[in-house]
């Protein structure tokens, strides 16, 4: 148990007395059975590749360990250098989303990752954090009054990233950064006449991917009518569910993972669904629901506007990611590549969450004395 006085006035007392230890700990409990759900679900898919079966497990270990110092160090910060990091990795990741379109690996006809030093990167994990924190830095300074083009910025980041998402192409995160930039438009006071017409915009666009990228008629053709195409993994992840039952067959027991390219990954919530049942299931769907209304119920209780635009869009992009991978496991929507947040196995995402957090963890610590932005 950590004892820390109240009046211990170093960084980490400071940090201590200030951060949200219940989101904290909640994110950590995450990444916890991340772990676990890891050990049980990789070793089928490590030996089809021709490693030992602990290997995703002990890669999983060596990213998660730096991910929560990077958790941890990053909620240190103040709200100026938050700004800092964000623009620092939106330069850094639109430098590398262009350099995967040039020399980036293509996996399932789509080029996302690039090679760093023999790790596989996926630039847009990071853009999204760092969209959400410099959105709303722009718009807040635009609404209370700074000589800044807050409206015009955003607009230039959101066009840029789209673009680049689009060109790999990758219209899931294209979704995801739409959604953020919604939620933080909407809450900077956009009139309903604006948002009315983003959402037509919105639809119109899925209706263009639908008829413009061949794999996003493919899997919504599928999702409406299985038998229009290959619904394998969707198949047995359902199948996976309905064995599992209310307790599951057992931790190692279970058999989807052994026909699942991606049962430690995209599909671990199958995994969890047949060995653990229904009431973990449950479980992990209670701790991000969690994080998320602690995390809003913070950042609405905020003086600053920067806080509750930025803190929103990183909340969003966290919800919304672990719902639409929870949502196409289960088949309610139409599949996504997308992992479930500090669960499922990937280095890129899991650092990307670490930081995104982080930074979350930072904007909604106590700062007592700061104005209302809305005086």
């Amino acid at each position: 148990m950590i004892s820390i006085p109240r009046n211990d006035t170093s960084v980490f007392g400071r940090w201590w007395w200030t951060v949200d230890r219940w989101m904290l700990a909640v994110i950590l409990l995450l990444a916890a059975i991340g772990l676990i759900l890891t050990a049980t679900a990789s070793p089928p898919v490590a030996e089809r590749i021709g490693a030992d079966s602990m290997y995703f497990l002990r890669k999983q270990i060596v990213i998660l360990l730096p991910a929560i110092a990077i958790l941890i160090s990053v909620s240190m910060l103040d709200l100026r250098q938050v700004r800092r990091l964000a623009a620092f990795m939106l330069v850094g990741s639109v430098i590398f989303m262009i350099a995967t379109l040039l020399v980036g690996t293509e996996i399932k006809g789509a080029t996302r990752w690039v090679s760093l030093a023999g790790f596989s990167l996926q630039p847009s994990e990071f853009a999204k954090p760092a969209f959400a924190v410099l959105a709303g830095w722009f718009l807040a300074a635009r609404r209370t009054g700074e000589a800044v083009p807050g409206y015009a910025i955003t607009a230039l980041i959101y066009l840029t990233l789209i673009s680049l998402l689009l060109l790999q192409p990758d219209f899931g995160q294209a979704l995801l950064l739409t959604a953020i930039a919604a939620v933080q438009l909407f809450l900077n006071g956009l009139p309903m006449a604006l948002v009315i017409a983003l959402v037509v915009c919105g639809v119109l666009a899925l209706v263009a991917a639908y008829y413009g990228f061949s794999h996003v008629a493919s899997r919504i053709d599928r999702f409406l009518d299985p038998k229009s195409g290959d619904s394998y993994q969707v198949d047995r992840a359902t199948d996976a569910f309905q064995a599992g039952g209310l307790f599951g067959r057992g931790p190692g027991e279970g058999i989807v993972k052994n026909n699942l390219p991606d049962s430690h990954a995209d599909f671990i919530f199958a995994v969890a669904g047949e060995e653990f049942g229904l009431f973990v299931c449950l479980l992990i769907v209670g701790l991000f629901v969690f994080v998320v209304l602690r995390a809003f119920t913070r950042v609405f209780q905020e003086k600053d506007l920067f806080v509750l635009l930025a803190g929103s869009g990183l909340i969003v992009q966290f919800g919304l990611q672990a719902i639409i991978n929870m949502a196409s496991t289960m088949s309610i929507i139409p599949t996504k590549g997308m992992t479930l947040p500090f669960i499922s196995y990937g280095g890129s995402s899991l650092i990307a969450l670490a930081l995104a957090m982080g930074m979350l963890l930072a904007l909604t610590r106590r700062r007592p004395g700061i104005a209302s932005w809305r005086n």
